[in-house]
């Protein structure tokens, strides 16, 4: 992923009410924004709104039945979303644990030299 991809990712995931609304796309398939306006506590502009960020980010996409225009989940980039976040996740266990026995052996010399110095 590149980085503007990555940060339009993070961005379109990082809003509670555009999770929600992914979320009900993945529970449900393809659906309308209407549907989903019908389910979530916020407006049909809203809704709409939401979708534009998730679409532009990969996460879904639409297509049209008629006049009506359905809304679906696009599982590789999903994927490739949540294989990313997992990788994050790792980086920053590697970082914390660095931290940690970092702190660890200044606690340990600050031990050591406390018992010379009285």
């Amino acid at each position: 992923m590149t980085a503007q991809t990555d940060d339009e990712l993070w961005s379109a995931i990082a809003d509670p009410s555009r999770r929600q609304v992914l979320d009900l796309l993945v529970s449900n398939g393809e659906v309308s924004a209407s549907w989903l306006a019908g389910r979530v506590p916020f407006t049909r502009q809203a809704v709409s709104k939401h979708l534009v960020v998730l679409e532009r980010a990969g996460l879904i996409s639409r297509r049209k039945q008629g006049r009506e225009v359905l809304f679906q989940v696009e599982a590789d980039r999903l994927d490739q979303a949540t294989r990313a976040m997992a990788e994050l996740a790792a980086q920053w266990d590697r970082r914390l644990g660095m931290i940690k026995r970092l702190a660890e052996t200044a606690h340990t010399e600050n031990k050591k030299r406390n018992r010379h110095d009285g």
